[in-house]
């Protein structure tokens, strides 16, 4: 069955794009004079550029860990994952306008370490700690690192899609057992990637502190946001009257993915505040202390929303197969992991001046109408149901 995206749909997102950059106009209109101005406009074109690629990035992972388990259930729900995978292209643009911004303004405050004045010991601004970790840390070196996560995280799309489509054509197991491999292959290069990219794109812009758990626990918000995306999608479609081999097994399933990892999320929050607040090392310590001084309400209550809504609403069976509770607790996890995506950049970057405002909603939901018109227009390119996936019969039949 074709997708078409429906009038109403194709107004949302138009609504939400138009809307977004009026809010955001008004919100600079209104901030113009602010001695901060740049540095919030680059904070929260990264904030955004970040959050929506990661969700991208987040389809690409399970797709692979589909493919590289083999996984049967999953078929008659692949080309929605695809669909969300296919925001890589444009997430990869904003992410490079995003940081070619903030390289060519020296950081602005977001990025410190990029600015020349604090590895130049004859500056006042020098900074002895940065300039130690700038065989790192430095403009030359960070480029090659992004250029090669977003060139393979871009090829392996490219392939996937490129195979899933042949493989509608030419049937066989062939194409199969290709990307079996080929996904195997990823998971080994985002296993390390998944990490290393937000060591660069995040965390050093709280460049003196570190965190080994920093990474995980990045790629588990990404996770757990790509999944809950995931089945809002799947059940939007299902009421439109298409995915008509979706049943509620699937959504079960995907329902289990999303409190899955919104427990993997909280494990790794923990474990990293835990080890830190324990040790209460200055140098670790400094990144929490901030945030609970400057963002105690946002920051609590960011990890409250994401732990315990569905851990509460989505613990029994009948939850997970309900449109309602899926698409009311979605909404909030996906809200939640914003803000959790927001403090980690701004609590860096603005400290204790930033605040959630015009230019934050409404770039926010600008990107949101933007991310929505891609992935839709995505759905329309090909077949909502593979035609000659190897497991499709299985998932079909998928029952538990």
């Amino acid at each position: 069955m074709e997708f078409k995206i429906a009038n109403k749909a194709k107004m949302l997102t138009f609504v939400l794009m138009a809307g977004g950059l009026l809010m955001l106009v008004i919100g600079l209109i209104m901030h113009r004079s602010d001695h901060n101005f740049l540095t919030r406009l680059l904070s929260n074109t990264l904030i955004n550029s970040f959050f929506f690629f990661s969700i991208g990035l987040g389809a690409l992972f399970f797709l692979a860990l589909q493919y590289a388990t083999e996984t049967g259930w999953y078929a008659t729900v692949k080309r929605v994952i695809e669909a969300l995978a296919g925001f890589i292209p444009v997430g990869i643009v904003l992410m490079v306008v995003a940081l070619l911004t903030l390289t060519f303004t020296n950081g602005a405050h977001v990025y410190t370490w990029m600015d020349p004045d604090v590895t130049d010991t004859a500056s006042h601004h020098y900074d002895e700690m940065i300039d130690g970790k700038s065989g790192y840390l430095n403009k030359a070196f960070f480029w090659i690192r992004t250029l090669i996560y977003l060139a393979t995280y871009y090829v392996f799309y490219k392939g996937f899609r490129a195979r899933s489509l042949e493989e509608d054509r030419v049937g066989g197991t062939e194409i199969h057992f290709k990307n079996y491999r080929k996904g195997a292959l990823f998971l080994v290069f985002f296993s390390v990637f998944s990490s290393t990219s937000v060591w660069d794109w995040i965390m050093s812009i709280d460049v003196h502190w570190f965190s080994t758990l920093f990474g995980w626990y990045t790629f588990a918000g990404m996770w757990c946001t790509t999944m809950t995306v995931l089945v809002m999608l799947v059940l939007y479609l299902k009421k439109q009257g298409y995915l008509p081999k979706v049943n509620d097994s699937h959504i079960h399933d995907i329902g289990k993915w999303t409190f899955a990892t919104s427990f993997l999320w909280s494990y790794l929050f923990f474990s990293q505040f835990m080890l830190i607040w324990y040790a209460n090392i200055g140098e670790e310590a400094t990144y929490y202390i901030q945030r609970i001084e400057e963002y105690q309400l946002m920051y609590f209550g960011m990890f409250f929303i994401n732990f315990a809504f569905p851990m509460l609403l989505l613990m029994s069976r009948d939850a997970k197969r309900s449109a309602n509770i899926l698409i009311f607790v979605g909404l909030i996890i996906v809200c939640g992991h914003w803000v959790d995506v927001y403090i980690m950049v701004s609590g860096g970057s603005m400290g204790a001046t930033a605040s959630i405002g015009f230019v934050e909603i409404g770039m926010a939901v600008a990107f949101l109408g933007l991310f929505i018109r891609v992935v839709l227009t995505n759905l329309t390119k090909a077949p909502l149901t593979p035609v000659n996936h190897p497991f499709l019969d299985e998932s079909i039949h998928h029952e538990i």
